[in-house]
């Protein structure tokens, strides 16, 4: 709660006396979240009406009694293979209203102080819900480099569960991709904490002025995961911790995030539920948070493995720092853990008093209820263009060897779309994901198809196109491979879509918190829970690449993938390379106007693709004291790294100039310009670097600028490259465009050997790059 004004006075004031009339149990409950909401009701016919009834469960009736109400309810709306809701089973349109109602409704007139409940819901990109608005995954959103696009994005996302009652949304955006072998990369915006904090901001805005409240996920660390094991040890200090893992949540903090969810790992041996100095002193004394922290899922229990008993796990992470559990026995215990420890209740009570303030912020107690109507409101992918341009923004054009892209349309007679990931929308969505209606999805295969119909009416020149699925995407079957081959010998031009899936549609089995149990995965490589030792691609999908190859025919590959694979031989075999990220509901579609031409790729890549497995780590911010990558049978960097990413046009760039107070330039005959500014200077005003870009190619673009500092003295180890600032500019072809990237004092400091966060006298080299490289460096000297 933010404090200050009459109003939140009010709320407190109104929170305190509430809680002062609160008995334990009632108390308790308040902390609680142990339902799983799609599994308290069943829809059922209606019998004198015709349309269909809610049936509340008796677990949840018992849980109300219990408690004497209810704090917070999980997942009321979600719906996917292992909520086992769809369609047919769960809430949907005029109906989802109604059983919000019906149940918030049971709650109060239960509660012996008529306490409404909170309801959380899960929106890692996009609502999980029936005709939730989906997006492509963060990963993807991560190499649009447009965090403005991504706010408005999720300001649709926030309107829509605003209006079914939704009050926090749990929303993956602190994790930082490390090691890609997690199956949960695809949650991540990269590897780059910087990038990562600018997209974390911009989906805390937009989700938040639309009045539902965020729960940002996951603190912290879970990225740096050993092995790259999902909820596995970050073996870290505090120093890596603060410098890449922290960023994005102090980004948070600042735009005033009501929630934050707990990380299932530890960190240098004390689990983030248990870790009182990361909840407490870090959290809310350095970064001022001042919302609610959510347990993950049974994630007190597992503390059970340190403490050795479910009430001892209740004591700790209420002491540690957390609010509310979700879906665990221990938070249930806290009378025990009370008992024995009296002291406990001060704790409780600060965490209730933070659900109840939440609950008075909301307008609960006044307007518990939310409006019914035959006209529901449908947020059609037609009328909400933000998934399908995330989709466009996000491809990265990795190679264009022959510029074979964009296709020649007229010189084309027969196309030949091949790959497991060329017709499978679910192949697309990621993981976390409802099950979407076919008329809404848009696969590469049908984009392209689409995309025939409409350019040969237009021009009059038929392409045929011909499709193959090759390979399935796990199995090794090697019976469509031969298909594939002959409808591909016949064509002018291949289309090869392989990749990866995070798709729960198949026969996944699950583990207590829904992530899949990966020794039981079939239709997965990717997702929460499925963990790879490899970075292949998996099935047959290189054999089914060197047959292609080997037919002497252009080929164009697209990866659609949820982590960075070592795409090795497929970039050495093929004409053209896109890379893209889960691209969402709307992917094939936005690939489809890549490959003819209708709009140029403008994504760059949020994390670096490796050559080989074995060269991980790769990402590029590595610390200058050792050689990253080193080794003798293998070139030393990786196969793409970092902010990389083509474009169909060209871009020039002129009038680049730094600008700041305190400035002396120093002598002309240095090989390089140097500038020096005191730290009075970098405080007050920072540094500004002008560019001014022409777009001198043929097509209307995106020039995606990156300004990176190297600091060259320090007394710590500093790292040999990082992101600063970047901006995305729209250029129409043959026009000048000029803009302004600030670096600020922050930009200039480092955690120095006494843990503090400081701006060091240094020099330090910046570097100015777009998607292809380098384009401009400079000296800067601070003292």
């Amino acid at each position: 709660m933010k404090s200050g004004s009459s109003n939140d006075l009010l709320v407190q004031e109104k929170a305190e006396y509430l809680l002062s009339q609160m008995t334990l149990d009632e108390k308790i409950g308040q902390v609680n979240q142990r339902l799983y909401g799609f599994r308290i009701y069943e829809r059922v016919a209606g019998q004198d009406s015709g349309e269909d009834e809610i049936v509340l469960s008796e677990e949840f009736k018992e849980e109300v009694r219990r408690f004497g109400g209810l704090g917070v309810l999980y997942g009321l709306y979600r719906a996917d293979p292992w909520s086992q809701k769809d369609y047919s089973t769960g809430l949907d349109g005029p109906l989802a209203t109604k059983a919000y109602n019906q149940i918030q409704r049971y709650v109060i007139e239960h509660s012996r102080l008529g306490i409404p409940m909170l309801l959380s819901s899960e929106c890692p990109h996009g609502h999980q819900a029936l005709h939730g608005y989906l997006l492509p995954v963060n990963l993807a959103m991560g190499a649009t480099f447009h965090p403005s696009l991504v706010e408005k994005a999720y300001r649709v996302c926030g309107k829509q569960m605003r209006e079914m009652g939704v009050d926090m949304a749990l929303i993956s955006a602190l994790d930082i991709l490390r090691d890609p072998r997690w199956g949960r990369s695809e949650e991540c915006y990269g590897e780059d904490p910087y990038l990562a904090a600018e997209f974390a901001k911009a989906l805390v805005r937009g989700v938040q002025s639309e009045q539902v409240a965020v729960v940002a996920k996951h603190f912290c660390a879970q990225g740096e995961g050993t092995g790259g094991i999902n909820a596995s040890a970050a073996r870290i200090g505090e120093r890596e911790l603060r410098e890449i893992h922290l960023p994005a949540m102090k980004a948070c903090c600042e735009e005033g995030v009501q929630g934050v969810m707990a990380a299932y790992n530890e960190i240098d041996g004390v689990p983030c539920h248990g870790n009182s100095m990361l909840l407490k002193e870090i959290l809310r004394n350095e970064m001022g948070f001042q919302g609610v922290v959510m347990a993950d899922g049974v994630a007190i229990d597992q503390l059970d493995s340190m403490t050795g008993d479910n009430v001892s796990s209740s004591a700790l992470a209420l002491r540690s720092g957390v609010d509310i559990g979700l879906w665990d026995d221990a938070f249930g215990k806290l009378s025990q853990a009370i008992a024995r420890e009296p002291a406990l209740e001060k704790e409780l009570d600060r965490a209730v008093l933070r659900v109840l303030t939440m609950k008075y912020e909301r307008g609960l107690f006044e307007k518990p209820y939310i409006e019914e109507s035959s006209h529901y409101t449908t947020y059609h992918y037609d009328t909400y263009k933000e998934s399908l341009q995330l989709a466009r923004e996000s491809v990265v054009l990795l190679e264009n060897k022959t510029g074979l892209l964009p296709l020649a349309f007229k010189e084309i007679k027969t196309l030949a779309v091949i790959g497991p990931n060329s017709d499978e929308i679910y192949h697309q969505l990621g993981d976390y994901t409802p099950p979407v209606s076919k008329e809404d999805g848009v696969t590469v295969l049908k984009g392209i198809q689409k995309m025939v119909e409409e350019y040969g009416y237009e021009t009059g020149h038929h392409v045929e196109v011909v499709y193959a699925k090759g390979c399935g995407l796990m199995d090794k079957e090697e019976d469509e491979i031969a298909e594939a081959v002959s409808i591909a010998r016949q064509s002018d031009v291949i289309v090869m879509v392989l990749g990866g899936s995070s798709s729960r549609f198949g026969k996944v089995i699950f583990d207590s918190n829904g992530a899949a149990k990966s020794g039981e995965k079939v239709t997965m490589d990717c997702g929460e829970g499925v963990d790879a030792s490899d970075l292949s691609l998996p099935g047959l999908q290189i054999q089914l690449a060197k047959e292609m190859f080997l037919l002497g025919k252009p080929v164009i590959a697209i990866s659609i993938q949820g982590r960075p694979y070592a795409l090795t031989e497929i970039s050495e075999g093929a004409d053209a390379l896109l890379c893209s990220f889960y691209p969402g509901i709307k992917g094939g579609e936005a690939i489809a106007e890549i490959l003819f031409g209708k709009i140029s790729p403008s994504g760059c890549l949020p994390v670096s693709l490796p050559r080989h497995c074995g060269q991980i780590p790769v990402y590029y911010n590595y610390k200058s004291s050792y050689r990253a990558m080193d080794y003798y049978d293998v070139e030393k960097t990786p196969l793409y790294s970092f902010g990389y990413g083509k474009s169909y046009t060209n871009f020039s760039y002129h009038n680049i100039r730094v600008e700041g107070a305190n400035e002396k330039k120093k002598a002309k005959a240095a090989p390089n310009k140097q500038f020096t500014f005191s730290k009075t200077g970098i405080e007050k005003q920072g540094i500004k670097i002008h560019v001014c870009a022409t777009n001198t190619g043929k097509m209307d673009g995106y020039s995606v600028l990156q300004v990176y500092l190297r600091q060259m003295c320090s007394d710590t180890v500093r790292r040999v490259k990082e992101l600063k600032a970047f901006k995305k500019i729209w250029i129409p072809a043959g026009m000048t465009k000029e803009c302004t990237l600030e670096l600020k004092a922050e930009s200039f400091s480092c955690w120095n050997a006494n843990m503090q966060f400081v701006m060091e006298s240094s020099v330090f080299q910046l570097h100015l790059h777009d998607g292809e490289g380098l384009l401009h460096q400079e000296e800067i000297t601070i003292i």
